[in-house]
Order: structure tokens, then sequence, then C-alpha cells
């Protein structure tokens, strides 16, 4: 089958969740969003379904996913419908609860790295609400990061079957996603990770594992990866790196 994926150009952002997981084992997909309008994708593609035009189960916002007839949307959600597909699980029923499960932490823990520098609106620039942002990434940085990176260094540790992977005895779709957060968290955060990482041996070796999987390597370094940015989820401002 040949996966559509949704999402907006020019960032990272959640979609990039679901493009690690179809990139490393090499899945048909077409990335809609990044597609020129005279090809009708691009972000034109993206309102015919939001607008309810294209299904008459329109998703909320990207990322969506397109598997033949069937539209999902929601990262973790997308996640869990690709994962057995793509071999990225285990078979055993409460081995994918538990996947699940991490990814959706995962998804709260994006949350909150995203409000860092948006602790007031979407809405508004950042600049707006500068002050404020300063306050909320202080905390996060002393009490909410350590919490979260923490957590997955116990999951790690605590795997009865080794702590290479998170779920089971073999790479999946959870490893995938906690690379990613480390990776963002490394551009967005340099000075708290530094920190933060020398507490965290198993985590940083599940990072350099998952970054030289052959397909993931080849995309990392391919103009396929978008690189960071300041419109993405993951920002760096330094002063909420708590260089001021």
């Amino acid at each position: 089958m040949r996966y559509e994926l949704f999402y907006w150009p020019g960032i990272q952002g959640r979609g990039e969740y679901i493009r690690l997981a179809l990139e490393d084992v090499g899945a048909d997909y077409l990335d809609v969003g990044r597609g020129a309008p005279d090809q009708e994708l691009g972000v034109p593609a993206l309102d015919t379904y939001l607008s309810g035009d294209a299904t008459p189960r329109p998703p909320f916002a990207p990322p969506f996913l397109k598997a033949g007839d069937l539209v999902l949307s929601h990262t973790a959600n997308i996640l869990r419908f690709l994962a057995p597909r793509l071999d990225l699980v285990p078979e055993e029923e409460n081995q994918r609860d538990w996947a699940h499960g991490l990814q959706l932490t995962l998804m709260d823990f994006v949350a909150e790295i995203h409000d860092t520098h948006h602790p007031l609106s979407s809405a508004l620039y950042y600049e707006e609400q500068r002050d404020e942002a300063l306050r909320r990434a202080a905390l996060f940085r002393e009490h909410r990061l350590p919490r979260f990176l923490e957590y997955f260094e116990q999951v790690l540790e605590q795997n009865p079957v080794g702590d290479d992977v998170l779920v089971g005895d073999r790479h999946g779709y959870v490893d995938l996603s906690l690379f990613q957060t480390i990776s963002g968290l490394r551009y967005a955060l340099p000075r708290a990770m530094r920190q933060a990482e020398d507490d965290l041996p198993r985590i940083g070796a599940l990072v350099e594992r998952v970054a030289a999987r052959p397909r993931l390597r080849d995309y990392l370094d391919s103009n396929r990866r978008l690189p960071f940015n300041e419109n993405g989820i993951f920002r760096h401002y330094p002063e909420l790196d708590g260089e001021l």
C-alpha cells in the first residue's frame, strides 16, 4: 500500500514522528504537504480534507494519514495503526497497548515542550508572550524535563528483556519517537540537555542506535529531513535555555 501523509510544509512538527516510522522501514508514501499545488498537492490538498470536501469525517488538524479509503488523524493514533503493518511493534496485544501508552506519554511531553515558547496561545507570536515563556521554560527545565526523561530512562532499565529498546526485545516505533523527541530537545534546549543527559545513559545509547539504522541514517542525511527551525515544535531561543 502507498500511504499519503498530510502535514504542513516547512516544519517537522508532529508529522515527523510518522515520517520516521515510514522511512525506517522503507515504506512507500507520499508527503502530500510538500508537493506542488499544480500536482494537486501542497496546502490546498490538506485544506480539502480539513474543510470536509474530501471526506465526510474531516480531521481536526494535521497530521493525518490516508491508507486506501481510510483517513486517520492524530500522531499516536496513526502510529498505532501503522506499527503492526510496518512490523514496528510486538504481536502481543498487551505489548501493543504498552507501546501506545508510551507514545501517548511522549505526545504529552511534546505538548509541554511546545508550551515553553507559547505558554499563552499559539495565536500570539513568541515575542508577545516572552515574559510568560521565560517563567514557563524555567519551571519546565527544573521540574518537567527531568521527570519525563527519568521516566523513559526507567522504562528502558526495567524492560524485562533488555534495555536496548522500550518495548519487547526489538526496535519499534516508540524508540523512533523517543529519538525524535530527544533530537528536538537537543536543538531547543542544548544547555539543559547536556546537564540532564549525564544521568541518562540508556536514552543516549538508544538515540545513537536509532540514528545508525541504515535507512534512517540515509533519511537523516537527505533533504527529505527538514531541519529544526523556529516555526516548529522545537525552537531554540537561548533565553529559554537559561542563557540570559
